[in-house]
């Protein structure tokens, strides 16, 4: 895939900007409309649950992208990026406090800034040390500064407040706009304007000297190095301005749902950046956005269906590190050639192939999960067990079989499809480079 898609000549610089903004306009039309797609009319009242999903979506939008500052564009595997996130969140808690009590004058649409430049700060502090190594050892000493910050925010209580955390309330009567904040749909687009800012400016740091030396330290740091920069540098700068946008992401964590505990700079945190990223595509800029909407949906939506949630991330983390190691975003870029040459039609039918045991073998192994899972925790709670709308009964063997062969049909089905899907991907790559070179 990779091999056709630098066969084709890129886009003019004028023809890929335009598609660039016309992309964050799209993007911001969408995000400005999605909470009426869920409004209730008839109540005159938006949902819940679905502006608290798309406001948490924005969030971990940032976080992620802030994490592929590092992972994708400076080749640098960190374990403390959520150390930033929570660090910001607990300073806007206090700076939220200080705001309705008249000692921190500054209006809740400033607030992010604060989060911002606590992140900076301590980004600054550990990044000097951390970035004086590289590859494995600049991962095990994250590993230690997640490990050191988690276990402060339970021992120095007057600041992380503990297991308990620290509780503020965001309407401070201090606003731009005059505004209170009291009604979520006000900060859904607080969250919507901060993380339009955040991801403009990560993208055009990319654009930047800095970007451009930081990719070239992760692919060869010595020749980097022998043309005149400094990789230590670079990597210190990067991981500062990561530290910024990760601390603003917190900050909006703080505004949204007045509370930070210790959990929001622990490990697990962490560990969702690096499934955001690498789902998602770390080497184009758009996959963490992709790959953090889809853990968003899995852990607010599925894991209201299933408590097996955790086991599908799981999966499906071992299913792109193995066979999708570009992400969404590379699967996605993959097909630009194609499409420009106009033969993504012959495409149509093998996708439809491979779709259909693709799903037979999802159904399979969710069907099997959950009857599983329901047998070790739902059946001793006195539960029944509703899977695709329908009534299962446990103790029967024909679920197990369906279950077991779905799996095992809808597996050596697919792989069949994709020997057949491979030999028609190359055909087609081979036959534009075959076009190429003709030109």
């Amino acid at each position: 895939m990779s091999d056709a898609a630098r066969s084709i000549p890129m886009a003019t610089p004028r023809r890929a900007g335009s598609a660039m903004t016309w992309l964050w306009v799209l993007g911001l039309v969408l995000a400005i409309a999605l909470p009426w797609c869920f409004y209730d009319f008839a109540k005159a009242r938006h949902s819940g649950f679905m502006i608290s999903m798309f406001s948490q979506a924005g969030m971990m939008i940032i976080f992620a992208l802030s994490y592929n500052m590092l992972m994708g564009q400076a080749g640098l595997l960190s374990f403390c990026h959520a150390v930033f996130f929570g660090f910001g969140g607990y300073v806007v808690i206090h700076a939220l406090t200080g705001a309705s009590n008249g000692s921190f004058p500054i209006p809740m649409e400033l607030m992010p800034l604060a989060g911002g430049l606590a992140g900076l700060i301590l980004a600054i502090i550990f990044g000097y040390m951390a970035t004086k190594q590289r590859a494995t050892a600049f991962a095990m000493i994250t590993l230690g500064i997640g490990e050191l910050m988690a276990t402060a925010a339970l021992m120095f209580q007057h600041f992380f407040g503990g297991e308990g955390g620290i509780t503020s309330d965001r309407m401070i009567d201090r606003s731009l706009f005059g505004l209170s904040y009291a009604q979520s749909i006000e900060v859904y687009y607080l969250i919507v304007f901060w993380t339009m800012v955040s991801v403009i400016g990560m993208y055009f740091l990319t654009q930047t000297p800095l970007g451009r030396m930081a990719n070239a330290c992760r692919d060869n740091f010595e020749r980097a190095q022998f043309v005149g920069y400094d990789p230590k540098i670079v990597r210190f700068i990067q991981f500062a301005l990561s530290g910024l946008f990760a601390g603003m992401g917190g900050a909006l964590y703080a505004i949204a749902y007045e509370i930070v505990t210790f959990d929001s700079m622990a490990g697990p945190l962490s560990a969702n950046a690096l499934l955001m990223a690498y789902i998602g595509g770390t080497t184009v800029f758009g996959g963490p956005i992709l790959g953090a909407v889809l853990i968003t949906v899995l852990q607010s939506g599925v894991s209201l269906l299933s408590n097996s949630w955790l086991v599908y991330v799981g999966v499906l983390f071992i299913t792109m590190v193995t066979f999708v190691p570009e992400g969404l975003a590379g699967i996605i870029m993959a097909h630009g050639p194609i499409r420009k040459a106009g033969k993504l039609g012959k495409l149509a039918v093998p996708y439809v192939r491979i779709l259909v045991p693709g799903f037979i073998l999802v159904l399979g192994f969710v069907a099997l999960v959950e009857l599983v899972s329901f047998q070790t925790i739902g059946a001793a709670q006195g539960k029944k067990l509703v899977l695709f709308g329908n009534p299962i009964d446990i103790a029967s063997n024909i679920p197990w079989a369906v279950a077991i062969g779905g799996l095992i049909i809808g597996g050596i089905w697919l792989r069949f499809e994709s020997i057949v899907f491979g030999r028609v991907w190359d055909e087609i790559t081979a036959e534009l480079k075959r076009a190429e070179a003709r030109t």
